[in-house]
């Protein structure tokens, strides 16, 4: 239940970001279709990350369960990668250079968070994350 509704809450912003400013000007500019291209998938595929994480989310680093499965077969933090992208796509949709400073906000504390995740992971699954880490990308 507690994935379904934090799902949902990240969906409803993406709706709430959309409905702000996707009628401020023309619709069919490149950088509204280059941003949508982006945004679109990465915000579905974010969603998707955090369902197959599902009881092993959490907002502080812990170990209940190693997810080897779906995205996280081939990338180790795919929330992060996808809420990257769907940020970037944002910035590009919306041509609000301003959101940048999020960005840039945003990823070295997502670097700094899949680090401690990392050891964390490491320390409590030892062999089977480090063989599960050589496999996949960030």
């Amino acid at each position: 239940m507690k994935t379904n509704l934090s799902t949902l809450a990240l969906i409803l912003l993406a709706v709430f970001l959309i409905d702000r400013y996707a009628w401020g000007g023309p619709w069919w500019t490149p950088p509204h279709i280059v941003g949508v291209a982006i945004a679109v998938p990465s915000l579905f595929l974010l969603c998707l990350a955090r369902i197959q994480l599902g009881k092993a989310f959490s907002v502080q680093a812990k170990a209940s369960t190693l997810v080897t499965h779906g995205l996280y077969s081939r990338i180790r933090n795919p929330i992060y990668v996808f809420g990257a992208l769907t940020i970037v796509g944002l910035i590009i949709w919306t041509n609000q250079l301003r959101f940048l400073l999020c960005f840039a906000v945003l990823i070295p504390l997502q670097v700094y968070r899949s680090r401690k995740e990392s050891q964390v992971l490491e320390e409590t699954f030892g062999a089977a994350y480090l063989e599960y880490k050589r496999k996949t990308w960030f």
